[in-house]
């Protein structure tokens, strides 16, 4: 990633170690960096240590050694409530909607710490022009909106807090593939509406073809990061990592 300067990042896990209860560790000495108004996206095998990061980014699981700052400030001990505080928003894996819920009142729950209504009627104006399915849904029963569409309910959601970093969990599981496309593109959506994102996908081909940087995961640690793009054209990833051929170069 091109600079070292703290302050050029919104999001830093510095040489993060991490793991459950008394189990060998998960993360051994793991860093990731997210700059501004960028997708960067972790993919590897299984068991790689991709959820977790998610995890101790967001506050769920306390890194036992290693450090963890936003926008350069040390939040390494922060609780959930704290990170969410600092500007980290956590999308988890599946789906997290309320389905007795309308739209409207799933995306407010999002808002629960913003005292100012001004500002809580600023968020749900930007959330609906950025999702336009939430503004068409808005009174509907989240249960009844199908998979793709409660994802970006979700997405809009997490939104509400203005955060710096969205983490998304897998948020293609159990999609379509034309569910999972739209999923991708709201994706970049948020990016280009000034929102990081960082996205931990299995789907590692169409997780690099929507990220801007990447880093692949193996055994706790990063084993080789950089530009997406170039990546998807590594022939040594594609067989390991990609299930086939590296990604054609593009034509000029």
């Amino acid at each position: 990633m091109a600079s070292d300067n703290a302050t050029d990042y919104l999001l830093e896990l510095d040489d993060v170690q991490a793991g459950y209860g008394r189990a060998a560790l998960v993360l051994r000495g793991l860093t990731v960096k997210v700059p501004p108004a960028t997708v960067v996206c972790l993919v590897g095998p299984n068991g790689a240590g991709k959820s977790t990061v998610l995890k101790v980014a967001s506050g769920m699981l306390t890194p036992r050694s290693g450090t963890i700052r936003v926008a350069g400030k040390d939040v390494t001990k922060n609780s959930p409530q704290q990170m969410l505080a600092a500007g980290l928003s956590h999308v988890l894996q599946g789906h997290s909607v309320f389905k007795e819920m309308t739209v409207e009142e799933n995306v407010r729950l999002g808002a629960y710490s913003v005292k100012d209504k001004g500002e809580v009627n600023d968020r749900i104006d930007f959330v609906k022009t950025l999702f336009p399915v939430v503004a068409e849904r808005w009174g509907a029963l989240a249960g009844a909106l199908s998979g793709g569409q409660q994802k970006q309910v979700e997405f809009a959601r997490s939104l509400m807090v203005s955060p710096q970093v969205v983490l998304l969990d897998e948020p293609s599981m159990g999609l379509d593939p034309k569910a999972t496309g739209t999923v991708f593109e709201q994706v970049v959506r948020m990016r280009d509406a000034g929102t990081a994102v960082l996205l931990v996908e299995q789907n590692a081909r169409r997780a690099l073809e929507t990220a801007d940087l990447g880093c692949v995961l193996d055994l706790g640690k990063v084993h080789i990061s950089g530009p997406a793009d170039e990546l998807l054209r590594d022939p040594q990833l594609a067989e390991l990592y990609l299930g086939g051929r590296p990604a054609a170069a593009p034509t000029t």
